[in-house]
């Protein structure tokens, strides 16, 4: 009997590490026009902060451009500020009800930095699956001490959390690496 030991649940938390990881690398800038570049922007409509994709459509027409089709002739303006103001270093052009938001080419020095910034985003990962890990540790230590396990099954137990720790700690290099990758390409 395993007492209350859940490794689906120690792999669902690893999991949200390396998902929250991806949302965060997907809004970092590379030199790729990706309409989740803008997906974090917040636009002042209507009286209340709206995400940017709640009054507008994103696309890519082209690989150094975003268009912006905004559906309320009227947030137009609204749309324009909001892009311009975020610390994304965008400046977008408006053509009627579309804005048309170049995407500047990264120098040297912008792409070391964003580098470092999905280092750390990675590293933060790796962190928080650590503490799954460590969770999962003392609950088997504490079953064990408790008698509901033997030491046969805190032994497999404890195999299992560190295979499902490196599997999501290769992920999140994985993932790092491709980032990487994207951001250095010229």
């Amino acid at each position: 009997m395993s007492g209350e030991f859940d490794l689906a649940d120690i792999e669902r938390r690893m999991a949200g590490a390396v998902n929250s990881l991806h949302g965060e690398l997907s809004g970092l800038r590379t030199g790729r026009a990706s309409a989740s570049l803008l997906e974090p922007i917040t636009v002042d409509a209507y009286g209340a902060k709206m995400p940017l994709n709640q009054v507008a459509t994103i696309s890519v027409p082209e690989p150094r451009m975003l268009s912006v089709q905004v559906w309320d002739r009227g947030m137009v303006a609204a749309v324009e500020k909001a892009i311009r103001e975020s610390s994304l270093g965008l400046n977008p052009q408006s053509e009627g009800q579309v804005l048309r938001v170049p995407i500047p080419e990264l120098n040297e020095q912008r792409r070391k930095e964003l580098v470092k910034v999905a280092h750390k985003y990675a590293e933060d990962a790796r962190v928080a699956v650590r503490h799954v890990r460590r969770d999962g540790m003392d609950k088997v230590k504490k079953l064990l001490k408790d008698k509901a396990i033997g030491e046969d099954d805190e032994k497999r137990h404890t195999a299992e959390i560190q295979k499902a720790t490196d599997s999501a700690v290769g992920e999140i290099d994985a993932v790092l690496a491709s980032k990487e990758k994207e951001i250095m390409q010229v």
